[in-house]
This record gives C-alpha cells, structure tokens and sequence, in this order.
C-alpha cells in the first residue's frame, strides 16, 4: 500500500479529515486537482457545532484570529438607507455551548486547516486529478487503486471522495444523486474590493423590478474584500468578467461601476439540494459535497461537509490502528446520511424563507439517538440522552470540553461511580453537572455521548464490543 486513506478532495472536508486521521497516526494522503487550495468565500458561515470540531481539532484559536461576527443587514433604496435586516436570530453563548457562529471565507478556513495539517506532518499533493479507480474483489480485498490524469497510480486501504458536487469518483463508482432544483435562478458570488460602502452593514439592494434579481454585498470579516451574490432571471447566461460584475452592480445600487476596484474571484451556479443514494461502495466513502449537495442559505454545507468528515475520521482510525471491528465503518452511512438529508430540507426552507436562520441551523441539536453505535440504558431519561452531543459546562475542577480535547473517549460520571475501563478512555468525575444530570456518559471521539445509564455492568459489555480502541 501506498497509503491507508487516501483522500480526494482539498477543501474543508478533506483537510479536516487529514487532520483527524493525522493526530491519530494514520497514514493519509490528500490529492487535490487543483494547483491550490480554492480561492473564494463560498463557504462563509462557521456553526457553534463546527466551532466545537475546530476546537476538537486544535485550530480554533486559528479561526478566531481570522474571522469575525456577522455584521447587520442594511437595505437600501434609491441610494437611501431604509431599515435593518437581522440576518440570524440573536444567540448568546452559553456553559454548555459556548461558541457563536463566525464569519470566516472559506479560503481563509482552508489555509487554517491546512497550515494544521502540515504542522501534524501532513500534506496536499496538489495537480492530481483522480481519474478511475479499481477496488480489489469488489471491495472484499485489501485496497483500492486510484488512477491520476498525471503521475503515478495510488493504492490505498481505504478511499474517501471529497472531490464537491461534481464528484469524478462518485461518478466512477456510480452512485448516483437524488433531488431537486431550489430555485431555477442562477446567482452570481464574486468576492471583490469596493469603494462607498461601509464595512459595519451586509448591505442588501431589493430587486428594482421584474427584470432583474437582489444584489447583496457583505462585508467579509478578516479581510478587505466584500461577496457580491446577484440574483438573475431564470435562463440567464452569468457573465463572469470584471466589467460585467461592475455593471451589475452599478444597475442595481448607488455605486458607480469604478466602485469595484478589483475581482478577486467569481462564480456562478443554481441552488440546488441533492443527495447520493448511498455514502459507501466497498472501501470507497463519500463525503461533504460529494455526498450530498445544499442551497448556500443557511450555512450548512460547509458545516454538515466538515461533520461528515469529523465522523469518518475516528472511525477510520479505530479500524486502522487500534483493532476495531471493520463493521464500524457502517455506522458511517447510518449516522450521517439522515444528518444530511435533514440538513438539505434546513437549507431549502431557508432559501425559500420557510424557515429561520436560527436555532435550526446553529447544528447543536444534531443527534444520533437512532444509531446501532447507541444505547441508552436508562428506562425514562430526562434531558441528555444516548446519542445526544454532549455539553461543554465544568464537573469538578474540569472543563468538559477540555477533557474531551484529542482522538480519545471519555467517560463523564457524575455521582455515579467510575467502573475500571481501558487506560485508552478519559474518565473524568464528578458530583454535580446540571447539563448532564446523574450517571454515566460515555463520550465518543467525536462529541457523542455513545452509552449512558447507571449500571456499570452494562457500561462495561458496551466497552467490550471493541468499539472504544
């Protein structure tokens, strides 16, 4: 074998995968087509939820440093400024959930990932475009050969395809995708520097008239650049170029072409919501967009990609190096794929404004209850339960989110006793946690409480299944 993972794809689900398996002593490689990381801000809106993977992961400090909150929107008419548009509904921090969402380009949050993963020991080999790939006995054998356009071939254990919507391996494999269009008018999304507008609004410029669609101009945080996204009649041709996004946005607010000084990147596309009918073929997983396909409304895309990947990874790397049943990897497909089929009605209703930005996108209620991986013991639990993402907050001296740091499970006993368990789980202890209540939680790698009751027996033939290496 050349690799255990190999992983294609270098955008966030991808890195953040590196990351993970990284830290946990697999041999990964990420490829990526391209000759560099993606350029533009696509991908903007950080979640709480991911703001807790990326403190798991050790670049939140990182992120911080880069991005900033979301700035009110302002809508203008005629030159005039005529009221504000709260974006998000309002949402402090809390013990338990302690991050906000953050506004970070998606190009920034990829040098940030990618700068861990280079100080982890990983790296991009960029200009590999996968091209093909054969599975040893389909997919029974030891590894899978992936094919390039240019250079050698790779052979590789297992493969993860974060190669984006237009996934070249999922085609390969041919899995296909199911959905539908959100809104049959492209959009235009420019990133660009601007004169005459201030960077404390997202200014927002209504339609004019039927003729034509919304323009809105956001600040981006951590930079001096602003996102153009402009709304186009269906059947529009987008036209790209410099002087064509000028006269968009001189036609459709106060500006002067001259206002945009420089395009940085520009983009087009029609929203659409889609996903792959299955994330696994043999030892070939999907993940981020290569699995499943959202309206940019809402923030989910990045945020259920970055997800997917924070899942695989400990699984991956509890087959690969700690001896868990290769039949953990199931659990893949069965826990995030609802995740993302939930996620796209989120991100629809968004876009069509049937639904609020909010406490349905912040990702915290996210669960997995349902999961094989899951067992609540406890006959009528209230509040936290099996399945559930557990809570930051202290027990004893310990802050929770602190102990759960690193590619480990962690026990979390409150009131309860503490049975013996393989030096590999964290215990930590306490009388008290109001987020938790009384009993044992057994936290997975990945912010999941996995087990939890109050029989230590039981918490005991749950360790035993051989998924806590």
């Amino acid at each position: 074998m050349n690799t255990d993972v190999l992983i294609v794809g270098a955008g966030p689900t991808g890195l953040a995968l590196g990351i993970d398996l990284a830290r946990r002593g697999v041999d990964a490689l990420v490829v990526e087509k391209a000759d560099r990381l993606f350029p533009g801000s696509r991908g903007k809106g950080l979640q709480p939820r991911t703001m807790e993977v990326f403190d798991d992961l050790g670049v939140l400090d990182a992120i911080l440093s880069v991005g900033g909150t979301y700035p009110v929107g302002m809508v203008w008419q005629d030159g005039e400024r005529v009221g504000e548009h709260r974006m998000f509904d309002p949402a402090e921090p809390t013990e338990d959930s302690p991050y906000n969402a953050r506004m970070v380009p998606q190009w920034r949050t990829q040098e940030v990932l990618s700068a861990r993963l280079e100080e982890l020991g990983g790296w991009v080999s960029f200009g590999r475009e996968a091209v093909g790939l054969e599975q040893d006995a389909d997919g029974d054998g030891d590894g899978v050969t992936v094919r390039f356009a240019a250079g050698a071939d790779v052979r590789a254990r297992y493969v993860v395809a974060a190669d984006g919507g237009r996934s070249a391996v999922r085609r390969t494999l041919g899995i296909g995708m199911t959905g539908e269009t959100v809104d049959p008018n492209p959009l235009l999304v420019a990133d660009a520097r601007i004169t005459g507008l201030d960077r404390d609004n997202w200014h927002i410029f209504p339609p004019r008239g039927a003729a034509t669609g919304y323009l809105s101009i956001c600040p981006l945080a951590g930079t001096e650049d602003f996102q153009i996204v402009a709304q186009f009649p269906e059947g529009t041709r987008v036209d790209l170029s410099p002087d064509a996004v000028r006269e968009v946005v001189a036609a459709r607010s106060h500006l002067a072409p001259e206002s945009v000084t420089e395009l940085r990147w520009a983009s087009d596309f029609r929203p659409r919501a889609a996903l792959a009918d299955s994330f696994r073929s043999g030892r070939v997983f999907l993940a981020g967009d290569a699995a499943h396909v959202h309206s940019p409304a809402g923030g989910q895309g990045l945020n259920t990609s970055v997800q997917d990947a924070y899942n695989l990874g400990w699984k991956l790397g509890a087959v690969l190096r700690a001896g868990a049943p290769a039949a953990l990897l199931d659990t893949y497909e069965e826990e995030r794929r609802p995740v993302a089929a939930q996620m796209l009605g989120i991100s629809t209703g968004v876009h069509r404004g049937e639904v609020r930005r909010g406490e349905a996108t912040r990702q915290l209620g996210l669960r997995y209850r349902e999961s094989s991986l899951t067992e609540e013991t406890r006959t009528a639990p209230n509040g936290l339960r099996a399945g559930d993402r557990a809570p930051d907050g202290k027990l004893g001296e310990t802050r929770l989110f602190d102990a759960f740091r690193g590619p480990h499970w962690t026990l979390v006993a409150v009131g309860v006793e503490a049975p013996r368990l393989p030096e590999s789980v964290r215990v930590v202890t306490g009388d008290e946690q109001p987020s938790y209540g009384k009993g044992l939680f057994l936290v997975r790698p990945d912010g999941y409480v996995g087990w939890a009751g109050e029989d230590a027996a039981k918490l005991v033939r749950y360790v035993g299944r051989g998924i806590t290496r």
